[in-house]
Parts: structure tokens; sequence; C-alpha cells
């Protein structure tokens, strides 16, 4: 049990690593939290106008993802972890962690992004064939519309059914559910700001 509670707790840490305020600081750019949404993400950072430092920033927060959730199933499938009981929950549980971790960040003040790009990458390494549909529908909406917010909160929506047509019965279903949860919760101000008529396309100004 306690190397279960371990392994939850590394992947809160591994998701506390926030790449937009890394990256701009290694690029010399604002720290994300002073301009724009004051969101630590990709599309935040883009804002800048530099777009390698978006594509870091995007490429290292799913890339989080997958090595917090490949490093819970690798111990729990190797013999020490076997030894130790790791429970059949704990993977699902370190990716549940690991966005948490980049909601709320330890080493940030728990100013965090909103956990697109995390949870992308967490599903795809749950399941590739199911975390391709669900990144696909937010490729449509996004390039339909041109709000990657709005592409967001649908992808959350359809992000419990996919997992759960693709995976049945799994630890990772009612998990995904949680982060579909929160993301929601985290959009709650894109939500306003789409009702409203205000909300800033990808790429462009508010309006």
């Amino acid at each position: 049990m306690l190397l279960s509670i371990m392994l939850v707790v590394v992947g809160y840490l591994i998701g506390s690593v926030s790449f937009a305020v890394l990256v701009s600081r290694s690029l010399g750019l604002p720290s994300p939290h002073s301009y724009g949404s004051g969101n630590p993400g990709a599309t935040n950072v883009l804002r800048t106008g530099n777009k390698y430092a978006a594509i870091l920033t995007l490429l290292g927060d799913a890339a989080k993802g997958v090595f917090a959730l490949w490093l819970a199933q690798l111990i729990a499938d190797s013999q020490f972890g076997a030894e130790q009981g790791v429970a059949e929950w704990v993977p699902a549980a370190v990716a549940l962690a690991a966005f948490l971790g980049h909601l709320y960040p330890l080493y940030f003040r728990l100013r965090g992004g909103k956990g697109v790009a995390t949870a992308a990458g967490i599903l795809l390494a749950i399941n590739v064939a199911m975390g391709a549909t669900i990144l696909g529908i937010w490729i449509v909406i996004a390039l339909a519309t041109r709000y990657s917010s709005l592409a967001a909160i649908v992808a959350a929506i359809s992000a419990p059914l996919v997992s759960l047509a693709f995976l049945g019965k799994s630890w990772f279903v009612p998990a995904i559910i949680c982060m579909a949860l929160l993301l929601l919760w985290r959009h709650r101000g894109n939500i306003s700001k789409l009702r409203a008529g205000t909300e800033s396309r990808i790429g462009f100004g508010a309006g």
C-alpha cells in the first residue's frame, strides 16, 4: 500500500512541472501568468507570438502525462511492484494525480493550466486509439470554430463515452470522467465568454 501511495504522489509531482513557465523562462519570455488569460498553457504562450515556445509547452505538458503513467505502469508490472502489492487501480490514480498536478501545481502556488495537453498525453498513453479519437474531436472543433476552449469542452464531454466504448470496465474510466469534469470546471470562465461572444479565437483577438 505504501508503494501505491508513493506512486500517486510522484504522479502529482510530475504533473506539477509547468512547461509554460519553464519554457518561457528559458526563452526570456514573460511569465504566462502575467498576460492574456494568465493560464500557463500552450494557447496562452502562443499569445506572445512565439510559436516555438507554444509548441514546446504543448509537447512538454503532454509528455509529462505520458511519463507519469508509463512510470507507474512500469513499476506496477515489475516483480518489485508485485512483491509490494501495488493495487490495480494505481495507474489510473496516477493518471488523475498527474492531471491534478498540472491544474494545481505544488511548485507554482497551485496556479496551473487547464489541462488539455496533459489530458491528451494521458489519454494517448492509456489507449492510443481512444486518445486519438478524443484528440480528433478536439482538432475538428478547433479547426471549424477557431475556439480552443470550445474544442476542449466538446472533447471533455465526449471523453467519458469514448473511454467507456474503448475500455469497458476499467479503473481508467472513472479517472477519465473525473478529468473531464475537472477540465469543464477549469473552463467555466471560457464557457461564460463563449456565451457572451467575447472568447478569443486561436491566433486572433477577443471577439
